[in-house]
């Protein structure tokens, strides 16, 4: 995800501090990794560099000064760009799994115990996932959904290569 272009678009509701964009975007994105106040603030300088927001204010405090950023017509227009445009599908043609599958195989280990942890892994993630769905509001049960679908995605992916094990490690040793 863009964190400049989910700034942007925060800022699109109205000017805002540094400190309430932080607090507005993991209270709607609610990420396992929140974000962090130092990335906010490199963040909105690179985009004020770039012309894509401005300052709108600052006020002193106790502490640093505040500024309030505003997003800019530059900025709207990145945004509107951005919305418009679809996201690369994740296309997983090489990964870490199937080279530790591959490499197993190579060396003659195996790669049966391999899958099997790798299933057991996948099964307590997605219990995880189930109850945070369960006891979560619509925008949990969308995120874990999304999260879900790719964990049952990568064990049709296990069951199938577990299948074709014996067949992968005759076409490696020719």
């Amino acid at each position: 995800m863009s964190i400049g272009n989910t700034l942007l678009g925060l800022l699109e509701a109205g000017p805002k501090h540094g400190y309430d964009l932080k607090q507005l975007y993991d209270k709607q994105f609610r990420q396992d990794r929140p974000l962090h106040y130092g990335q906010v603030y490199s963040t909105l300088n690179r985009l004020l560099k770039n012309g894509l927001v401005e300052e709108n204010g600052v006020e002193a405090g106790g502490g640093p000064d505040r500024k309030r950023y505003a997003i800019t017509e530059a900025g709207v227009t990145n945004v509107e760009e951005w919305l418009k445009s679809p996201e690369s599908p994740s296309v997983y043609l090489q990964n870490t799994l199937y080279t530790k599958v591959v490499l197993a195989l190579l060396s003659g280990r195996g790669a049966q115990d391999l899958l099997d942890a790798q299933r057991s892994s996948h099964l307590c993630a997605m219990r995880e996932l189930t109850a945070r769905k369960t006891d979560g509001d619509l925008a949990d049960q969308l995120i874990c959904d999304h999260a879900l679908f790719h964990l049952e995605a990568d064990l049709r992916w296990l069951e199938l290569t577990a299948a074709r094990l014996d067949d992968l490690a005759r076409q490696l040793t020719r």
